[in-house]
C-alpha cells in the first residue's frame, strides 16, 4: 500500500512546479528537443535536467537520445496511470454519497 502512495506523490510532485507544467504544455504538441525547451523556459541546462528527471521519474514523459540531444514526449502508459489516479481521488459520485451518509453531520 505504501508503494502506491509513493508513486502517487511522485506524480503530484511532477505537477507541482510551474516550469514543469510549461514543459508538459509544450509536449502536448508532440516530441520536443531539450534545446527548444531551454529556449522557451530561459533556464540553465542543469535546471532543465532537474525538471526532466522529476517528470521522467514520475512516468509522465519518456526520453529518446539522438547524439548530444534528448527528445522528450509523453509516455502513454504514464499518462493513463495519472488519469486513473486522478479519477480515483476525484470520484465525485462516491464523495456525494459519503456526504449524504455522513453520521457526523
Amino acid at each position: 500500500m505504501e508503494i502506491k502512495y509513493e508513486n502517487m506523490s511522485k506524480l503530484f510532485k511532477a505537477l507541482s512546479d510551474p516550469n514543469r507544467l510549461i514543459i508538459l504544455e509544450m509536449l502536448k504538441s508532440g516530441e520536443n528537443c531539450s534545446c527548444k525547451i531551454l529556449e522557451e523556459l530561459h533556464i540553465g541546462q542543469s535546471t532543465l535536467s532537474h525538471h526532466m528527471k522529476i517528470l521522467y521519474d514520475s512516468g509522465i514523459i519518456k526520453c529518446r537520445k539522438d547524439g548530444k540531444w534528448s527528445y522528450y514526449s509523453f509516455d502513454e502508459e504514464g499518462c493513463k496511470n495519472l488519469k486513473t489516479i486522478l479519477n480515483e481521488i476525484l470520484d465525485c459520485e462516491s464523495i456525494i454519497k459519503k456526504g449524504e451518509d455522513n453520521p457526523c453531520q
